[in-house]
């Protein structure tokens, strides 16, 4: 048995509540996905051109019920795990080393190939805004692409309450603006209002529609656990965590339920109308009433700003969370042991840090030299990458997910909440399987090719257990990472 001293570690306990939740907020970007998400669970721009249509807030709900069932075992694993490797110290407990290494491979793996993406996207972002909005160009997209770049690693490098009090000032302001818009606009319908989007009926492909854009709707909630990622950075990680990943669940499914409402309502209900603004539903939602909106140029360039904010909140999670992830995988030896170096005067997961920087800039650079990779036709490149990452993250993290359901009912069948797990885990295997059966279901290339990468990854991470030789997970060698310790 190794020696518990020898086993890395990260900086003090200095992380609260309120930074925790924010971090599973931040990460999942309800801002972001309210503005350029949604239309795939209508089914306005899903391959299979199907979804929940005028019904999608109804689809919504049944995903939310999803993600609680999801949360629960989370919160249920977080009483008994205070490591920073979270869903992988997750699996591994049950269902095994080799499989747990595995669905570590393609957890971090697909944060990290999420956050690369993502990064590319908010350098297009930047740049086209400024020039659509006030006809200048200061910087190429590229060039705002590597600040973001030299922005994160600074955060990364100083410290997790700076990332996550970041996090949260950015999340909050725009998840406060956003949600006064959507009032705003729900008071300007008046009459229009209608329980017409909850109800079946409305759909035009019925159950069947509704349960597609179900299965989208979840990818609206990945991320919702990450607030796991740091409870070895946590006082009272037996506490915190929990409340932080059911608290977040539930922040979630409000703002989607709101933001998917006021969708479908402030385009009068009519498909039509919303596959005409599918690429920017907000925004065309805050322009001028002339032009069918709610707002003026003011609200939406106050829009812009605040689903930029929330861009690079979802990019600082995505950091934080692919950082401790592969520090944790390290220090047990499933990956290299250099990451697992830590900086001796932040206590930050330096190594990890450096790995994922230098894969961010790997990406900028191959979005600049091999402009043909996963090309869509007539969009930029960047958002082409972007579309197929955030692609692969999303799938990675839905099939642990499973896996983690899968693992829980072995994890816990002793136990008293054994009932409680076994039904969590049911629901959240039919809720994460829809999901992966939608992201093949009639995908087109260059798309169809994330989910089989991510699938080769998984291969790749359960064949590193025969060769790397990797000691016991922390979470069971170091007595502040048990549950004893935190009781």
């Amino acid at each position: 048995m190794p020696d518990s001293k020898s086993y890395e570690r990260l900086g003090a306990k200095v992380l609260s509540l309120p930074d925790v939740i924010a971090q599973s907020v931040g990460f999942m970007g309800p801002v972001f996905s309210s503005a350029f998400v949604i239309p795939l669970v209508v089914g306005v721009i899903s391959a299979s051109g199907k979804g929940g249509g005028v019904a999608s807030p109804l689809s919504v709900l049944i995903a939310g019920i999803g993600v609680f069932a999801l949360g629960w075992i989370v919160s249920r694993y977080a009483r008994e795990i205070h490591a920073a490797g979270s869903l992988y110290d997750y699996v591994t407990r049950g269902l095994g080393k080799r499989v747990g290494t595995a669905a570590g491979w393609l957890y971090y793996g697909g944060v990290t190939v999420l956050l690369v993406g993502l990064l590319l996207l908010i350098g297009g972002y930047l740049q086209s805004t400024i020039q659509s909005e006030f006809n200048v160009n200061p910087l190429p997209s590229w060039v705002w692409t590597l600040l973001i770049i030299v922005l994160i690693a600074a955060i990364l490098y100083f410290g997790v309450r700076l990332s996550t009090r970041t996090q949260l000032a950015l999340a909050l302001v725009s998840i406060v603006v956003l949600t006064i818009f959507f009032i705003s606009v729900i008071v300007k319908l008046g009459s229009a209002n209608s329980a017409k989007p909850f109800e079946p009926s409305s759909s035009a492909d019925g159950w069947s529609g509704i349960f597609f854009g179900v299965l989208y709707g979840v990818l609206l909630f990945v991320g919702f656990e990450t607030a796991a990622n740091l409870a070895e950075e946590t006082p009272k990680p037996r506490r915190e965590i929990p409340i932080a990943v059911m608290t977040t669940a539930g922040i979630a499914t409000v703002i989607y339920l709101l933001a998917t409402y006021v969708e479908v309502a402030g385009f009068h209900y009519s498909l039509k109308n919303i596959t005409a603004a599918a690429s920017a539903p907000l925004f065309a939602l805050g322009g001028a009433k002339s032009a069918g909106g709610y707002g003026g140029t003011w609200i939406d360039r106050l829009l812009e700003l605040v689903v930029l904010f929330d861009m690079l909140a979802v990019a600082i999670g995505c950091a934080v969370s692919a950082t401790r992830g592969i520090f944790a995988m390290a220090r047990d030896r499933r990956i290299p042991a250099p990451l697992a170096r830590t900086s001796k005067r932040h206590g930050s997961p330096l190594g990890a840090a450096v790995f994922v920087v230098g894969a961010a800039v790997v990406t900028l650079l191959v979005n600049q030299l091999w402009t043909g990779l996963f090309a869509l036709p007539a969009t930029p490149h960047y958002f082409a990458l972007f579309a197929w990452g955030s692609t692969f993250g999303g799938f990675a993290l839905v099939v642990v997910y499973l896996l983690m359901c899968v693992g829980s009912v072995r994890s816990f069948w002793a136990s008293q909440q054994r009932i409680s797990v076994l039904i969590s885990a049911i629901v959240g295997a039919v809720i994460t399987g829809g999901a992966i059966f939608g992201s093949f279901y009639e995908v087109k290339s260059p798309t169809i090719e994330a989910p089989w990468y991510a699938l080769g990854l998984l291969v790749i991470g359960f064949a590193s257990t025969f060769l790397l030789r990797a000691r016991e997970s922390a979470s069971s060698q170091l007595a502040d990472l048990t549950a004893e310790a935190a009781r």
